[in-house]
């Protein structure tokens, strides 16, 4: 592909959750600051709300395993479609423990909860996160809360941090079968899209990351603020792109991704929930190129009526 071209170890714009190519921007950076303050507190059940694609898994990931490498225990579910029995299993084995099949809910509580107790006793911490949190149901969510709300006389025995959507607000929000899940959230942060000037440092962050060494940067002034613009600063948006954009680049066999290339990326991802400019935008982009063009050729028109005055006389 393009990575011998532009001296890449990896492809910089992957979708898989790398945490090698994480950019710690400014709202990545607070939202797991949030998150790690929030554990290290003791905060029994955390939340973390972000728009689809702008890196709520990978954060996840991160904190993750920042807290591994703490020596902190750990349980990770991903899926969101497991009912509460299968939500303990997965929680069970996370923890090192196979249930016995057809014991029972209350059985499956009953180990889980000595598990977590024995380690407890040996000193060690546990963390429950959640990802896709908004599609989990009614009945796991609260097969999640009420093993949050295990405890010693000190702490709790695990804490609980959930990953959602903006879905999960509405939903605590307005169910009241929620509410008391809703009330132990005592932390909350929110994961925000890249704001304008953080897209040349994020694309640079994760080329640089990937091997890129050339001194000046690889997406043109204009291309960074075209894919700005059409993406919102949604990272998997910008990644998308931002792969297509090197691709173009490649086929012209140019060093430089410039807004032709990102325009390309563009055609190429009509399918994609882009943030396409309105009319008046589009107006001003075409007046950018075209009015110097009119001056141009009114000053020389001007200059042709002069010079026939000029010999008229």
């Amino acid at each position: 592909m393009y990575q011998n071209h532009f001296n890449l170890r990896q492809l910089p714009f992957s979708l898989t959750p790398d945490t090698e190519l994480i950019c710690f921007t400014p709202s990545f950076q607070a939202a797991y600051n949030d998150v790690m303050m929030a554990i290290v507190s003791g905060e029994g059940f955390v939340k973390v709300i972000a728009e689809v694609g702008t890196g709520k898994t990978l954060l996840c990931r991160a904190i993750l395993n920042n807290l591994e490498k703490q020596g902190i225990v750990t349980a990770y579910l991903h899926n969101p479609l497991l009912t509460p029995e299968e939500s303990y299993c997965a929680l069970a084995s996370e923890l090192g423990l196979t249930l016995p099949e057809g014991r029972g809910v209350s059985n499956h509580v009953k180990l889980i909860t000595n598990r977590l107790l024995e380690l407890t006793q040996e000193g060690k911490r546990v963390v429950l996160l959640a990802d896709e949190a908004q599609a989990l149901s009614d009945s796991t969510l609260e097969a999640i809360r009420l093993m949050g709300n295990l405890e010693t006389e000190k702490r709790k025995i695990m804490q609980v941090v959930l990953f959602g959507q903006p879905e999960l607000d509405q939903r605590l929000l307005s169910q009241p079968n929620l509410r008391p899940l809703r009330q132990r959230i005592a932390f909350a942060t929110r994961l925000l899209p890249l704001k304008e000037d953080e897209i040349g440092e994020y694309l640079n962050h994760r080329l640089q990351m990937a091997g890129y060494q050339w001194e000046d940067p690889l997406f043109s002034a204009h291309g960074v603020g075209l894919l700005y613009r059409i993406t919102g600063g949604n990272p998997r948006m910008v990644n998308v792109l931002a792969h297509k954009s090197l691709l173009a680049a490649f086929g012209d066999g140019k060093s430089e991704v410039t807004i032709a290339h990102v325009e390309q990326a563009i055609e190429d991802s009509i399918h994609l929930p882009l943030q396409h400019p309105p009319w008046w935008r589009k107006l001003l982009e075409i007046s950018f190129w075209l009015v110097p063009m009119v001056l141009v050729v009114v000053f020389a028109m001007l200059l042709v009526v002069a010079a026939s005055l000029y010999l008229y006389w």
